[in-house]
């Protein structure tokens, strides 16, 4: 998930963090339990049910990116399968107002479902609000409006298996590293769910499986064009680093530039979310060990499924999430495929010929 939809997401309660800390898995922002999206299925009886039904969705989400396509795409496949028609998809260009005028005209077209990343929990609680009074089924992608009750408000909230990116990530870093040596952790330096998530959940990874292997620095990042600084501060103390985690794609390509403008090829980079910078260093065998992603697609897939259930009155749990993918060198092209439903860049293609 990048970063823009992670800023979304400031609202973790100490509950939240809480049970994070004692479960060492994926939790909701109300400290919910998550259940696997692989659980959220409809079967062909319940699909010929629903065809009859002529029933319609709409996607009204926060923003156009890759990430949005891919989600797109596994609701739209998902809702085809099930034969609901989709008669409308917008983006709100991460405005409020213009997500409020989105519930509000596509309310017009009378949809029986709407899929969508709130995103204010105050200003989306009041936008989503005649939807849901209307008998509208409301799936939330990560996000959650304020005072939002499940299951008469939403029909649950959908969103990555947080823990086990985090966990991943620390899992591909000790291999490269032979599960030994000295780590650089850089985390995000804010009160956002996911990346917090995420980024404790790679530390708490290390201190718990690898005993050989030490974070001996750490650096708290807010704006992403001060990675490369920040690496730089962090390697010139600690020139030994085996390995550097990353946040999240953005900054890591900061990271690698100051590894390559010191000529550093040993020091090992992991981050979360696909970058063809980052990808394309990998397949060469650059200090890039692998990313850990999303699957996107199936965030859409599970968030259809979830919709049509609803309608159909079958109970959803309040938490589901879509797995975690950790991606090298051997299965970029099919990695790149799983998460984002689309052709790895012809740059990373070319480079594994």
């Amino acid at each position: 998930m990048k970063i823009a939809t992670r800023k979304l997401l400031a609202s973790l309660s100490v509950l939240t963090l809480l049970a994070l800390s004692a479960s060492a898995q994926t939790v909701g922002p109300s400290g919910e339990a998550a259940t696997p999206a692989s659980e959220i299925t409809l079967d062909e009886a319940q699909a010929a049910e629903l065809k009859v039904k002529g029933l319609k969705a709409a996607l009204l989400w926060h923003d156009q990116a890759d990430f949005v396509n891919a989600v797109t795409a596994g609701a739209t496949d998902e809702f085809t399968r099930l034969g609901i028609e989709v008669v409308a998809t917008t983006s709100a260009g991460f405005d409020s107002a213009k997500q409020l005028a989105d519930v509000e005209t596509t309310m017009a077209l009378k949809p029986n479902i709407i899929l969508s990343l709130p995103l204010d929990p105050v200003a989306s609680a009041a936008a989503f609000k005649k939807a849901s009074e209307a008998g509208i089924k409301l799936v939330f992608l990560s996000n959650l409006p304020a005072n939002y009750k499940h299951p008469t408000d939403y029909g649950a909230i959908v969103t990555d298996d947080l823990f086990q990116m985090g966990k991943q990530a620390a899992d591909v870093l000790a291999t490269s590293m032979g599960g030994k040596g000295k780590v650089g952790w850089i985390f995000h330096d804010a009160a956002y769910y996911v990346t917090n998530q995420r980024d404790n959940a790679f530390k708490t990874t290390i201190q718990n499986d690898y005993p050989d292997m030490q974070i001996v620095a750490e650096a708290g990042i807010s704006d992403p064009a001060r990675a490369e600084e920040i690496a730089n501060a962090m390697l010139l103390q600690n020139p030994d680093l085996g390995g550097i985690y990353v946040t999240w794609a953005g900054p890591a390509e900061g990271v690698l530039a100051a590894l390559r403008a010191t000529s550093n090829t040993t020091t090992k980079i992991v981050t979360l979310d696909l970058s063809e910078p980052i990808a394309l260093d990998m397949v060469k065998g650059g200090n890039v060990a692998g990313i850990v992603a999303d699957e996107a697609y199936e965030l859409g897939r599970a968030m259809a499924a979830v919709g049509a259930r609803a309608v159909l009155g079958v109970e959803n749990p309040p938490f589901i999430v879509a797995p975690a993918l950790t991606v090298t060198k051997d299965n970029v092209v099919e990695g790149w495929q799983k998460s984002l439903h689309k052709d790895a860049p012809q740059s990373v293609l070319d480079a594994l010929k």
